[in-house]
């Protein structure tokens, strides 16, 4: 049981992360569109990559 509370635990965390890396990369994405500057690739792909990580996290196994 209570590896089960330790694994529950890291995930939560690394959700909140990967919420955090989505959230900041879209401001960013919206913020650098509004002031006219162009948008680097990497920060469209690390947003993407997190959203990943964070759909694929959402529907673990470790999360049932």
């Amino acid at each position: 049981m209570n590896v089960l509370k330790q694994a529950k635990g890291w995930m939560y965390r690394t959700l909140a992360v990967l919420g955090l890396v989505v959230v900041a990369s879209v401001a960013g994405v919206l913020i650098l569109t509004i002031v006219g500057q162009p948008v680097p690739d990497i920060l469209v792909a690390l947003g993407a990559v997190a959203a990943g990580g964070l759909i694929r996290l959402s529907i673990s196994p470790l999360n049932q």
